[in-house]
């Protein structure tokens, strides 16, 4: 009589093949692999955070165009988003690591450059994550005191109370340290946060999109012709400019989406729900959106001036068609959600760069790349990254165009982490092949319009907010990126010490020959040589 071994369930099956293709890509497993396909989804999308996220850029769009900058400049800067995410989701399902961008970067880049470009790439990639914690947290801040505001008005409807610098920096600080606490948390909490961070967006941007058209009053109520085609600009820049500088709201609203690739280890079946989570999050947004700036075109009244030169655009909309209680009631709400997108955005930070340090790329590497024994986190780099966006904050004493800076910087900087693998897929000396996620003949074409707009909207972001800027108008996001990119390639090369002498790129944890029981595989030496696909429900892996 003999006992047969219990068949595997489809989630360790998928398991298992996930962990595979870990080790195939040279790494072993070192996170619980506790997020679901919709969880890995709710990271992307709650760190867009669409309401909390607009509410934060309205600054922006409003006096580069009013109206028509809202509506129709969301609408086509959503469609150019859609592609880099569409590009970005094939690089994912072929090598779904926590490393992403650079680990791809080197590996698709030719021999002569890859080094310095996984260099530069990871560097751009960790200063960008940054600069979102900080402009994300930066935002909740400015919210939270504009809740503030709002509950002093007296009875002649004046403010009694408007923060000062050092209070906004205060509530910031404050911010994204919680921030750190919560991401210290083991990998499960974190992964069950997500769903709940999703249904809260979608309630709230749906409660928004009804109860503002039917609570303004007629007022503050626009015409079709006004929502649709008025074109008010504010900045000092010739309309054609101003309305492109007004891109920048839904650039830096739907950005940060690779936040799903840097928990590629933590995610089951992670080849096909990475690019899925990457790309639905893009386009729910984008449709999402454009209800939500349509809604508001038709709500906030004609005088912008009145808007944009109150403490927050978004309060004073929501203060004009709700009154004090009723915008105090929702404007709680948003600061939640905002609070939300902000830890998301430390959970994805510090998985890229607990895997950069993996790489011993950062500084004091070895101490970054810890796992801790008790959360099953990387509790240091949690700490690093919120301990570098505090520095940030400092710009908040330098003036509000100046901490206004790393809303720029977050997406400039990331869009150079983005482009350049893309670009290297089809410049490299390599032999790529797609994972499950593909765009087939459509995968050039969507790469090269991808780059081409990353490449234009990256110079734009870096002019200032209006022409003739003075030290306290200019555009700050220029100043600490290429300053920051800078003493990262001065360490590169620094004599005998510098990473010139010793970065050699990804650096394996595991024999790329064995699998994860240590059995023997074919050599596969880089991603180009991997393709996974998912056969069906059954989780099962065949190799193509």
């Amino acid at each position: 009589m003999s006992l047969k071994s219990p068949e595997p369930t489809v989630a360790e099956v998928a398991r298992t093949a996930d962990e595979e293709l870990l080790a195939s890509l040279g790494y072993k497993q070192e996170f619980k692999r506790e997020f679901s396909g919709l969880e890995t989804f709710g990271i992307a999308f709650s760190i867009i955070g669409l309401l909390p996220s607009i509410a934060s850029v309205l600054f922006y769009s409003i006096p580069n165009g009013g109206p028509a900058s809202m509506v129709w400049g969301w609408a086509v800067a959503s469609l150019f988003i859609l592609f880099v995410g569409m590009s970005m989701g094939e690089l994912a399902s072929a090598a779904p690591t926590s490393g992403g961008l650079y680990f791809w970067t080197h590996s698709l880049s030719s021999p002569k450059y890859r080094n310095i470009l996984a260099w530069i790439v990871g560097y751009a990639n960790t200063v960008g994550s940054v600069s979102a914690i900080a402009s994300i947290d930066w935002g909740c801040a400015v919210q939270i005191m504009a809740a503030a505001s709002i509950g002093s008005l007296d009875e002649n409807g004046n403010e009694t109370f408007t923060a000062t610098n050092a209070q906004l920096f205060g509530a910031y600080a404050c911010v994204v340290l919680t921030h750190a606490v919560i991401c210290c948390l083991g990998t499960k909490v974190l992964a069950r946060l997500q769903s709940v961070y999703v249904g809260l967006n979608v309630l709230l941007c749906l409660a928004v999109i009804i109860a503002l058209p039917a609570a303004t009053p007629s007022e503050f109520k626009n015409s079709a012709s006004y929502a649709f085609g008025d074109f008010s600009n504010l900045s000092g820049w010739p309309n054609g400019f101003a309305f492109i500088l007004g891109f920048q709201a839904p650039l830096w609203t739907i950005c940060s989406f690779d936040s799903s690739v840097h928990i590629s280890e933590e995610a089951s079946n992670a080849a096909v729900a990475v690019p899925w989570a990457i790309t639905g999050a893009i386009f729910i947004a984008g449709v999402l959106g454009w209800a939500i700036n349509l809604a508001l075109a038709f709500c906030m009244g004609t005088d912008l001036e009145s808007i944009i030169g109150s403490p927050q655009p978004m309060a004073q909309i929501f203060l004009n068609s709700f009154g004090k209680k009723g915008a105090l009631a929702i404007w709680a709400i948003i600061v939640v959600v905002q609070y939300m997108m902000g830890s998301s955005m430390v959970l994805a930070a510090s998985r890229q760069s607990f895997a950069f340090a993996r790489d011993g790329a950062l500084p004091f590497s070895s101490w970054l790349y810890r796992m801790n024994g008790f959360t099953g986190t990387p509790v240091n780099t949690v700490w690093f990254t919120c301990g570098f966006a505090i520095l940030l904050g400092l710009l908040a004493f330098a003036g509000s165009q100046a901490i206004n800076a790393v809303f720029a910087l977050s997406v400039v900087a990331l869009y150079i982490a983005y482009a350049i693998p893309i670009a290297a897929r089809y410049l490299g000396e390599n032999s790529f092949k797609p994972g499950p996620f593909s765009l087939g003949v459509f995968s050039f074409p969507c790469a090269f319009i991808s780059v081409l707009w990353m490449l234009f909207m990256g110079i734009v972001l870096l002019f200032p907010g209006s022409p003739g800027a003075n030290t306290q108008g200019m555009n700050y996001a220029s100043v600490v990126l290429f300053g920051t990119l800078i003493l990262s390639l001065v360490w590169y090369w620094f004599p005998v010490y510098g990473g010139v002498h010793w970065f050699t790129g990804p650096v394996p944890t595991v024999d790329k020959g064995k699998g994860v029981e240590g059995n023997e595989q074919d050599e596969r030496g880089s991603v180009d040589e991997i393709v996974v696909e998912y056969a069906g429900k059954d989780g099962k892996e065949r190799e193509v």
